[in-house]
Order: structure tokens, then sequence, then C-alpha cells
């Protein structure tokens, strides 16, 4: 029992390793992205359109997450998380396409694509809780999560050199960085489809009796796992479910066994939708994340738009990039105290400290004007403040699930959390258009609002106190 127990933990640690590799790899192709989206698209389709690049890239992101979820329900993490990158690599040739050839219409479908892998990334997420303990899903779910602080820190400050690289044969500037971004999704893809072995997801599905081996029973299929596999729940599941109390030990329902699959393949969008709408605590998580996604693509996306009101081309590119690195930096870097706080001081009290976090960054926005220190700073703290929502939203989400539909809820909620993000997207650059800048700030802030209301309504605090 011990040897099957210490052959759990290492695979999950391996993961782990894994998911903070790759996640510092493609966080400077998305890092990249971010940076100089709305400027490309402004330079392409004017300013009122320089929120739909950014919008284009999340709802691809948010679309491509429900058949990557089912992908993922079926044949386990690995294959899933490949393809997004992959397709965000497709994305990123066509967005460098679509400015050399003064293509709009390619341009939003190359965003929307590139879209994927933002997908990826968030999906990782989830593969780094498939294997954990209870006790520490939240500071692991954080840790794959702070990982890609290098990568996005560094990726805007990467875009004018790169950018600069290419122009001389023919792309534009603001274009470049998108070659370089799809080269870094093109190696993530790889080194996952190499190394993320055994998977993940497919192990804790068998654990946890959802998915069965061919040939096995039930009552054997936890002892039979192979070498290095664990089931949801770490290390301390995996005596239970070696001696045959697969479902019981991993606490994740009355799922049916059916030998040679799985009976998540069976599971719908519409299951998993019900499932979340009949958990209290889901919900919460699912609205945490949405609405702090929301609040930040809002006031993000169109901050280099505002930065270049009054900077040249060249100095907008340099500002923005150490601007938009430090509020990644605020998003990333605090990821594994935000995740430790999860686990310590529960997922409540952190959604409503992010909460405050980004009704702060909006107010400073929103009177920061044009200065570059005071946006530096507002920046940060909403990149804090979507942290807080994101991780112990995410934690909250995903234990509140049964494992038979925990895959599909986890790219239904990715699609919610992505149109929200769009949603913000195409308005922002509306609302800037006509208001200003100041006004969106204050209306991101005011967005906030529903989900103090449901943080704090007695029920949810029930079923969130019951599931701890």
């Amino acid at each position: 029992m011990t040897s099957a127990v210490a052959a759990y933990s290492a695979v999950q640690a391996r993961t782990i390793r894994l998911l903070m590799v790759v996640e510092v790899v493609s966080g400077l192709g998305v890092a990249m992205g971010i940076s100089v989206g709305a400027l490309l698209t402004r330079a392409m389709a004017g300013t009122a359109l320089s929120g739909v690049a950014q919008s284009a890239a999340v709802v691809g992101g948010g679309v491509l997450a429900v058949p990557a979820a089912a992908l993922m329900s079926r044949y386990g993490r690995r294959p899933g998380l490949a393809l997004c990158y992959l397709t965000g690599a497709v994305g990123g040739v066509a967005v460098l396409a679509s400015a050399t050839l003064d293509s709009i219409p390619l341009l939003f479908v190359g965003f929307f694509l590139f879209g994927a892998g933002s997908t990826a990334k968030l999906q990782s997420r989830y593969a780094a809780t498939d294997l954990a303990e209870p006790q520490r899903r939240g500071r692991q779910l954080s840790l794959v999560v702070w990982s890609t602080t290098f990568g996005a820190v560094v990726g805007p400050n990467l875009a004018a050199p790169l950018g600069g690289s290419l122009s001389r044969f023919g792309i534009p500037e603001l274009a470049g960085p998108f070659a370089f971004a799809s080269v870094s999704f093109l190696i993530s893809a790889l080194l996952l489809t190499l190394f993320l072995r055994p998977d993940p997801l497919l192990l804790a599905q068998t654990a946890a009796g959802v998915r069965t081996p061919v040939g096995q029973t039930p009552a054997t299929a936890g002892a039979a796992l192979p070498t290095g596999a664990a089931p949801t729940g770490g290390p301390a599941v995996a005596a239970g479910a070696a001696a045959g109390g697969v479902a019981a030990a991993a606490g994740e329902g009355t799922a049916d066994r059916v030998a040679g699959g799985s009976t998540a393949e069976r599971h719908t969008l519409g299951s998993a939708a019900r499932a979340v709408l009949a958990s209290p605590a889901a919900r919460l998580g699912m609205t945490a994340m949405a609405l702090g996604h929301l609040v930040m693509v809002a006031v993000m996306a169109m901050t280099p738009v505002h930065i270049g009101e009054t900077h040249s081309a060249p100095d907008t590119l340099r500002i923005v990039g150490f601007v938009l690195s430090v509020h990644v930096a605020g998003m990333y870097g605090l990821s594994p105290v935000v995740g430790w706080l999860t686990d310590r001081v529960g997922r409540v009290p952190v959604i409503l400290g992010g909460v405050a976090l980004l009704i702060a960054a909006c107010a400073l926005a929103a009177t920061a004007g044009h200065d570059t220190a005071l946006l530096t700073v507002a920046l940060l703290t909403l990149g804090l403040g979507w942290s807080g929502t994101m991780v112990a939203g995410s934690t909250l989400f995903t234990e509140s699930l049964p494992a038979a539909v925990k895959p599909r809820a986890q790219g239904l909620s990715d699609l919610v959390t992505g149109l929200s993000g769009a949603t913000a997207g195409v308005l922002s650059g509306v609302v800037v258009e006509l208001s200003g800048y100041a006004v969106l700030a204050l209306l991101a802030a005011l967005a906030t609002i529903p989900l103090i209301a449901l943080a704090l309504r007695p029920s949810t605090l029930a079923a969130v106190k019951v599931a701890d």
C-alpha cells in the first residue's frame, strides 16, 4: 500500500512539473499576443473595433473549450491540451498573414483561433487538480497558474524587438510577435504529447469508478492501475482505491462503472450545465471566474489604446510592454500565495478579497488620466484581483462537481468565462470611443455587484461550508 501511495504522489509531482514548464513556454506566446493585439487591430480597423481583437480571441478560447473538454473527457488531458495549442499556432500564423495581406476578416479569424492557446492554459489549471489531495488543491492549481509569470512578464517586453526583427521581410512590426507566439504554442504541444504520461484525468476517472480498464471489474480497477497512477483525492485516497473502495474513497458520488469505457463519454454539455446549476458552490465558482475575467479584460484590453493616445508608436509599444508586464505579474506572480490562502482561509473570503482588489483597480484606472505610474499600479492591482477570483473560483468549482461530468463542466466554465470576457472586450472599445477610458473603468467596477451578492447569499455560504 505504501509503494502505491508513493507512486501516486510521484505521478502528481511529475504532472505539476511538466505543466509548469509548458506554462512558461506558452505564456510567452499568449502575452505577446495580448500586448499588441488591440494596437494591431486599431491600426487596421480603427479604435472602435480595437477591442474586438481581444474579444475574438476570448470568444475563440471559450468556444473551443467545449470541444476540447469533450475530447479530454473521452481521451484525457494530453490530446485535448495539445490540440488547443496547435490550433492557437495556426491562429498566430493567420494573424500574421492578415497584417501582411491587409485583410480584416482574416485578422479576426486568426484571433479567434489564437484564443485556443489561452484555452489550453486555462484547462491546464484543472489538470493540476485531477490527482491532487483536497487540502492541497488550491495550492497545486495556483502553482500552474504562477508558472506562467516568467513568460507572461517577458513576453510583452519582447514584442517590440521581435516585431522589428521581421520588418525586413515585409511583416508589419505589430504583427511580427505572432510568428514567435506560434512557435511557443508548437513547442508546448510537443512537450505535452511526449511527456504527459500517464494521463492524469484518465487515471483520476479510473480511480473514481467513472472509467474501468478493459477486462477488469470495478472492485479490482484501483489495484490494477498502472504504476504511477493516482485517483482524484491524492495519495490518501490511493489506499482506499487500491482496496476496492474506489468510488467511495474518491468521494465523487455514485458514478456508473462500465468496463472498457467511461460514463463520462455519455455525458453532454447539458448534463454538465444541470450539475453546475444544482450546486450553489459550483455556481459561485463559475460566477467568480466569469465576472473577474470580465472586469479584467474590459480594463486591460483598452489600456494600450488609452496609452497610445498620447504617445508615438515606438513609445507606446515600450510603455505598453512594461505596464502589461506588471499587470501579468499581478495576475500570476503571487498566485501561490493566493492558492495557500484559498486552502487556509477559505474559497469565499479569497473570492471577496479578489473583488475588493478589482474595484480598487477600476477606481485607480478611472482617476489616473495619462499618468503612466498610476496606470501601472492600477493594472497591477487588477491582476491581483483577477488572481483571487480565478484561483479560488476554479478551486471551488472543480471540487463541487461529480467526476463523471467534471471535464465537460470545466469546458462549460471556460466557455462562460470566455464569453464574459469577450462581451467586455467588444463593449470596451465602444465605451472608450463614446465616453472615454474613465467611464469604462467605472462601469467595470459596477459589474462586480452580482458576484458580491451571490458570495454573501446565506444559501451559498451554507453550501460552501458543507462542501468544505
